[in-house]
């Protein structure tokens, strides 16, 4: 894959992951604990759903910085090549994962 294409698929997906956040904001705040307005059952059932938001909101993050980590080392001319190796990575490892950071033999370590 060229250079060019890698950068708009992580510039597009990195795009996506920071609307996808923002989106969800309200879904990872503090649960109130008021089991007046809330029965005890919808109470836990909100405490869930605020952990899952929590757990894929950390997912997006991670995926961020390996984006991040990835056109920085676009910048750096040091794309394409193993961070562990400094072998180059195949070309159909970086059309399934643009921000891929090491060649298949490093990545099975």
């Amino acid at each position: 894959m060229d250079e060019k294409k890698a950068r708009n698929i992580l510039l597009t997906r990195r795009d996506e992951l920071q609307e996808l956040s923002a989106g969800s904001a309200d879904a990872r705040e503090t649960v109130t604990l008021d089991q007046q307005s809330v029965g005890r059952l919808s109470r836990m059932d909100a405490l869930q759903q605020q952990a899952m938001a929590q757990a894929t909101e950390r997912q997006r993050a991670a995926e961020l910085i390996k984006i991040e980590q990835a056109l920085e080392r676009m910048n750096d001319g040091e794309y394409g090549y193993c961070v562990e190796c400094g072998e180059d990575i195949s070309a159909k490892r970086l059309e399934i994962d643009p921000a891929a950071t090491h060649c298949i033999r490093c990545a099975g370590r």
